[in-house]
Order: C-alpha cells, then structure tokens, then sequence
C-alpha cells in the first residue's frame, strides 16, 4: 500500500532484517512453480475484488550487518554503512549468509554460510561490501522466479526500509537486476501504508486512494553491463551450490516441498501473524 503497488506487475521490497519481496499479481491467484508463495495483497471494501500477490522472503539481510559488528567487530556502528561507497577495484568475495539456511526461492534448511574467494588481500572492505552484495544478489533470486512464475518481467523495483537509505546498495541493486530502482524520500512507507489503508476505510474516509499523490523518490538506473552483471551472478550461483549440505542433520531429513506445500516451511511467526491479520481482515468486512 504505501509504495502504491496497485496494479498488475509492480512489485516491492522492504529491506529490513530480512528482505520481503511482493508482486502484484491482479486478481489472479498465481500458484508459484519456482519457490514462491502465493498471498493476499490487499482488499479496499466489502465490494472490492481481491487483489493477490506473490511472496519471497529473505532470511538474512540488515542481520547480517549486525553480524560483522557484533561477532567479527568489522563494524564499530551501524551508522558506518550509511555512507559506505564501496571499494574503487574488483571484489571478488561471495559472501552466502545462511545462517539459519535460505529461504524463498531455495528453501534449504541445510545450507549454512559460506564465504568464497578469501586471499591474503583480503580486507574488512571487502567483507562489508560482500555482505551488501549478498542482500541484492537475494533479491535478484527472488525477481527472477517472480518473472518465471508470472511472465512479466518486472520494468522497476520498488523500495523501502532501513537499508534504502544507503545510496551505493541501492545503486548496486539496480546494477544487480538490471532495472531501476525506485526508493521513496521517506523509507519507511510500510507505516505509511497502514496509514492510508486504515484512513480510506468505509466509515473513516479520511483519505481518497484514487487522488493520493505518490510518494517523491529517488531512481537509480544500472550502470555496469550485462556481461559483468551476469558474471557476477553466476559466481553467485556457484557459492549458493557450495552453501547447501553443510548441516548435516537437516540435510537427512530435508524433503524439497512442492510450491503448493511451501507452508509448511514458513517460520511459524510469519504463518501466525498472518492468519491474525485474515481473521481480523474478514471480520471487518462482513
């Protein structure tokens, strides 16, 4: 709601802890054959069509930042990375955060951390930058079984979150995916989104959804190739290889679950909070 994401084919992600990534897809319930759920986007009345979504998530995003403070002291605060820029040669450290596995599109318990292309040049820089890397190259995953599961490739990605406020990740993420992205002057429009869906609400009416204007933002446009943008992918793909099968104990019981049963992975939290929010949702509408 609070990045306008009304129309068939727009998509957004709030980058956070983790990442969440959602795309419109209209009034159709797109079952998703490459890791993705399958959720309610939004429904503005009791006479409004339900509008639907494809959902993937990312585990590790901003934690991994707090990761290289608070174990590896990389970090002295948080607020470093606000003006980190990068570094001015090549960087070729992947860095795969699965601390706790992947989730959407892998959905693998047992894949574990793995950081390749260490050397003795190696830097703290590099490690920083690697870790911003690895949030995009995530997303990019995720963008890319959206645009299978759809058939649409995705012409924009909308942005939101902490993590946007950092203009080189930003950068680097239209450079990753290879379309602009668009982040929004004030960050934190999931609030804003609460917002105006509570404002426009038969009864309240503070707020007419078809005059709000949308919210002044900032594009970032990609700069590098396509030939270095897909060799960096493909070395990304090759340290996600390298990340699955280290646990051991959740490599013997992991069964790959079709799409249609990737519930029964989702962490329970997620699950719960969001049968609260349909529960509550109905209720009003009735």
């Amino acid at each position: 709601m609070g990045q306008m994401c009304w129309k068939q084919g727009q998509a957004k992600n709030t980058y956070g802890t983790g990442c969440f990534l959602l795309y419109n897809t209209g009034t159709a319930m797109v079952q998703s054959n490459h890791g993705l759920l399958t959720t309610i986007a939004f429904k503005m009345g009791p006479n409004a069509p339900v509008i639907y979504a494809l959902e993937g998530s990312i585990a590790i995003a901003g934690a991994a930042i707090k990761w290289l403070r608070d174990n590896l002291q990389v970090l002295n605060s948080m607020s470093e990375l606000t003006h980190f820029e990068g570094l001015t040669g090549r960087n070729d450290i992947v860095f795969v955060p699965a601390f706790s596995g992947l989730y959407a599109p892998y959905w693998r318990k047992d894949a574990r951390s793995v950081i390749c292309g260490l050397t003795f040049d190696t830097t703290k820089e590099n490690l920083i930058q690697s870790t911003l890397e690895a949030v995009c190259f995530q997303t990019r995953d995720i963008l890319e079984a959206m645009n299978q599961d759809c058939g649409i490739p995705l012409t924009k990605l909308l942005v939101d979150g902490g993590m946007t406020v950092n203009k080189y990740v930003m950068q680097m993420q239209a450079d990753f995916c290879g379309i602009p992205v668009v982040r929004p002057l004030m960050t934190e429009t999931t609030a804003l989104g609460a917002a105006m869906a509570a404002g426009s609400a038969d009864g309240i009416n503070v707020w007419n959804l078809k005059t709000i204007q949308p919210v002044p933002s900032d594009t970032f446009l990609p700069t590098i190739s396509e030939d270095e943008r897909d060799i960096k992918y493909s070395n990304w793909k090759k340290a996600i290889k390298r990340s699955l099968g280290w646990d051991l104990a959740a490599a013997k019981k992991e069964q790959i679950q079709k799409p249609t049963n990737l519930l029964s992975i989702v962490p329970g939290s997620i699950f719960v909070m969001t049968a609260i929010s349909l529960l509550l949702s109905s209720q009003y509408l009735k």
